[in-house]
């Protein structure tokens, strides 16, 4: 009995040294939060949208929307916890229909994280070398703040934060 006390004693003492330790580290002015979407690039809006409707039996599936100011389409099949957005080719600029050039199948394109400060993420990324694709966020497809990172700053992956 001596030794759980002991022990629960010696656990307590190493927690407070600990907590005083960094008690003077602030807090990060931005905090990331969950995964909000995996963006797929696809060559057929029509017949992807069927695939998640038809063979994965997803319930939850919003209209077609254009987002002019990105060069695309979006369709988002909603998840229990994230959601997957379809993108297709809008206008002869689109930065799919370069991606779909080089990948005819499609496939996944990026992956949006959210921030709930983007600006401060922006500053932060910046400081490590991280490259934003614009020098300030756009409104993305969601109605938020957006920016992305350049792949090649992110271990060959392109990824969008996005404001929650």
């Amino acid at each position: 009995m001596f030794k759980i006390v002991s022990n629960l004693t010696k656990s307590s003492v190493v927690k407070s040294i600990a907590n005083r330790q960094f008690s003077n580290v602030p807090q990060g002015l931005w905090k990331l939060g969950k995964l909000n979407h995996v963006a797929i690039a696809v060559p057929n809006l029509e017949k992807a949208v069927n695939f998640y409707k038809n063979a994965l039996c997803a319930t939850n599936i919003s209209e077609k929307h254009a987002q002019p100011e990105h060069g695309v389409y979006t369709v988002f099949v909603e998840l229990g916890n994230t959601k997957i957005e379809l993108l297709h080719p809008l206008g002869e600029k689109s930065p799919i229909k370069g991606f779909l050039e080089k990948n005819a199948n499609g496939g996944i394109h990026h992956i949006c994280i959210e921030v709930d400060n983007i600006h401060e993420a922006m500053k932060t990324v910046k400081q490590n070398k991280v490259r934003c694709l614009s020098e300030e966020p756009k409104i993305g497809a969601h109605g938020k703040p957006v920016v992305f990172l350049h792949p090649k700053d992110c271990n060959g992956t392109l990824i969008e934060l996005e404001q929650a």
